[in-house]
């Protein structure tokens, strides 16, 4: 090559760079005002100078996407980017609905275990049976791959319409049963559970809120309400929150017209609240709301709106403190950057937000971390205000705390006493489920036989003789350490468990929670106070004079 012809090649791209560095700075040169500013440019300059200079090929979406990432890892949190298959996973529980073949399953034995099939859903339809084992799909092997479940999710979800051919083995059939499957759209539910908890007291678990939250609790109170339904026990645990929208909705249902629910401020957004409409069905009755530490989001503004304006009592442990508001950016490919562009603020005018620094995301998601060591979880006196955040009731005057998360009318102390090293590790692995599971598709007929109504099962099932050894091989075929005394001291708990996903497995989540709600004591609490007189003394005029001298409400 020769020096003039190299220069040439040298010379090319440089040439054809700062040919292009006039076109991007005319957006800000032009008579009308550009969008872009000095540093937008500096940013799109860069990405060209890597794409045309930079000695390697380059990864041009990968290297956008870690800009991405990295602009938003200096702000606060929660605000994130999400690449197109996260974006529709995380969407699709929100959306209240997917597409697919409409089943809940387990993994035994790495082989697809069906748990229950979705009511008149496509599954259902064609005769799959709760017990069932899939063992192919589309005559691709699904027992003994070892799939993790977003695989096993990526082959039997598709279009609406679409089939997929499936073989199963049922137990007391001989060979495989083949499937024709058609696709549909499967609703994914946000109301866990509703039953009537006492006479007139119903209960009623809700997940997330979701587009759907607020129809599936009016058809869930309606069926109470018919059944005597009173006063509600709305459980809130472990709820991660959702749409602002579903929140208020549920707001509406228990407040006065006009009583503000929350509002919402940030820089480039203006004060912005929502009201009541005073149309709920549920203004009246008495409400017991549970929450702990993992309650967030939109559950926070829940409860906050029903603490401030006194119309029910908060049970359980300080919530997560999320009180962001994530303003959807959709990008062209369906990727998603989620920007937080406001916070929440309660009736009383409570920053939901716990106190975070911009960019320090590893202190902040410690946390939840921190509030153990601390004791929060397990002492109330551990958790201390500022007088500065010190807020009142609407009505009845009561104090209230700001600083992030709400702090409950009742404090429930979380009781790890059963949670022996033994029965975590078996808990971890999955092995108290596949020891249900397994039960179950051995006994079901019998099952079904001897309890024809669930009403039987829960007063008369009991751990039966040679149960825990079948559970004791299970440790062993997963080189579980098995140690008789730890597990002595979580036999109750794990004897409540197992009847618990029994009953799942025989007929659903409600009456699987009618068991395991025995072992919370936020929701023991909640029944209590209904009875005993407490209700009434936290809601009282003059309680918070009351509890201030020591003097009886």
């Amino acid at each position: 090559m020769t020096r003039k012809s190299a220069a040439s090649f040298l010379l090319f791209p440089c040439m054809f760079f700062l040919f292009a560095l006039p076109l991007l700075a005319q957006s800000g040169s032009g008579k009308k005002k550009s969008p872009f500013t000095p540093d937008m440019q500096k940013l799109q300059i860069a990405q060209l100078a890597i794409r045309t200079l930079y000695v390697d090929s380059v990864d041009e979406r990968k290297l956008t996407e870690e800009a991405i990432r990295s602009m938003l890892s200096t702000l606060d949190p929660h605000s994130s980017y999400t690449p197109p298959k996260e974006t529709k996973q995380y969407n699709e529980p929100l959306e209240g609905n997917f597409d697919g073949i409409g089943i809940q399953f387990n993994m035994t034995d790495d082989t697809l275990f069906v748990v229950q099939t979705v009511v008149d859903g496509p599954s259902e339809r064609v005769g799959i049976l709760p017990g069932d084992r899939i063992i192919t799909a589309d005559g691709r092997p699904i027992a003994g791959q070892k799939l993790p479940n977003d695989s096993i999710l990526s082959i039997l979800r598709g279009p609406k319409g679409s089939k997929v051919q499936l073989q199963v083995l049922r137990r007391g059939e001989p060979g495989l049963i083949p499937f024709t499957v058609t696709r549909d759209k499967i609703p994914v539910y946000s109301v866990d559970a509703s039953y009537m908890a006492g006479e007139h007291t119903g209960y009623v678990r809700i997940s997330r809120f979701a587009k759907t939250t607020h129809e599936e609790f009016i058809q869930a109170c309606r069926k109470l309400k018919k059944q005597g339904m009173k006063d509600l026990i709305l459980d809130l645990e472990g709820n991660g929150g959702g749409y602002l929208g579903a929140a208020v909705q549920m707001a509406d249902e228990f407040l006065q017209e006009r009583q503000l629910i929350v509002y919402t401020q940030g820089r480039a957004f203006p004060r912005q609240e929502y009201f009541a409409t005073g149309k709920g069905k549920l203004r009246e009755g008495r409400l017991v709301v549970l929450v702990n530490d993992f309650s967030a989001s939109a559950a926070e503004i829940l409860a906050g709106a029903v603490q401030d304006w006194d119309r029910g009592v908060i049970v359980g442990r300080r919530t997560f403190g999320k009180g962001l508001v994530q303003y959807p950016v959709n990008l062209p490919d369906g990727s998603m950057i989620r920007l937080t562009t406001a916070k929440y603020y309660t009736p009383a005018g409570r920053c939901i937000q716990k106190p975070y620094k911009k960019g320090d995301r590893s202190s902040y998601n410690q946390d939840l971390k921190n509030r153990i060591e601390h004791g929060e979880l397990m002492h109330a006196d551990s958790i201390h205000f500022a007088d500065s955040l010190k807020c009142q009731t609407q009505l009845l005057r009561r104090t209230v705390y700001g600083g992030g998360g709400i702090m409950p009318d009742l404090f429930v102390p979380a009781d790890t006493s059963w949670a022996t090293p033994a029965y975590r590790r078996l808990s971890a692995r999955g092995l108290l489920i596949k020891w249900a599971i397994r039960y179950t598709e051995q006994h079901r007929a019998a099952l079904k036989e001897e309890y024809r109504k669930f009403e039987d099962f829960n007063a008369r099932f009991r751990l039966p003789a040679g149960a825990l050894d079948e559970l004791k091989n299970l440790a062993a075929g997963s080189q579980i350490e098995w140690d008789e005394e730890q597990i002595a001291a979580s036999l109750p708990t794990a004897e409540t468990q197992f009847k618990a996903l029994v009953a799942r497995n025989l007929w659903g989540m409600d009456e699987y929670f009618q068991i395991i709600n025995t072992l919370s004591d936020s929701y023991t609490r909640a029944l209590s106070i209904l009875q005993d007189g407490t209700y009434e003394q936290i809601l009282s005029p003059g309680a918070e004079q009351a509890a201030e001298t020591g003097a009886e409400p």
